[in-house]
């Protein structure tokens, strides 16, 4: 390096992970760089391409509709992607990531709702493809569920995630995701026999 020009502190390691601390300039300022994490978009793709088609799947089956389940996917995909650099502080990165995508339906729902409530009440017609999509007997009957119970039966029966992972995802306690799969298993049995009877 030439003489009077910035020298780089070498790497090291912080938690396991190499960060670059900073540079000390011609006159003995250091410029901080951010810790980052080198493996960072390594461990993001990966995860991407372990998860996103469990959560697409998932959503599908939470909100009915395959356009919307895309869009939520991405947008958890990109808001988990800008908190990446703190990816450490979190315990379940899987969890987090399905949180984040639940909690943008919740969010949607109740713009959505609330926008209903505003405008001015249309008599709605049938709409002839949705009665067609809505023939799948899985979808049809989840989608009588309350949306409660229908992402607890997703996340434990149809993803397999042990009830506690499934508690973390929905922030609640693991015996009340096994009660709300309960619930949700007993409304599916008494559908179906209402529907063969």
């Amino acid at each position: 390096m030439a003489p009077g020009g910035p020298t780089t502190t070498p790497p090291r390691k912080h938690n396991g992970v190499l960060v670059r601390p900073g540079t000390v300039g011609p006159e003995g300022e250091v410029v901080r760089f951010p810790s980052e994490r080198v493996e960072s978009p390594d461990r993001f793709s990966s995860l991407f391409e372990r998860e996103h088609e469990r959560l697409f799947k998932a959503l599908y089956l939470v909100t009915g509709n395959r356009r919307d389940a895309e869009e939520l996917m991405q947008d958890a995909f990109l808001k988990l992607w800008e908190r990446w650099d703190a990816i450490h502080r979190i315990d379940d990165p899987t969890a987090y990531l399905f949180r984040i995508a639940l909690n943008g339906f919740r969010t949607r729902r109740r713009r959505v709702a609330m926008a209903l409530r505003k405008a001015t009440p249309i008599p709605e017609g049938r709409d002839a493809f949705l009665d067609a999509d809505m023939r799948a007997d899985v979808r049809r009957l989840l989608l009588r569920l309350t949306e409660r119970q229908r992402a607890a039966l997703v996340l434990v029966d149809l993803l397999g995630y042990p009830s506690e992972q499934a508690a973390r995802i929905l922030r609640v306690r693991p015996s009340t995701v096994r009660a709300l799969a309960t619930k949700g298993r007993q409304a599916l049995r008494a559908a179906e026999e209402a529907r063969d009877a």
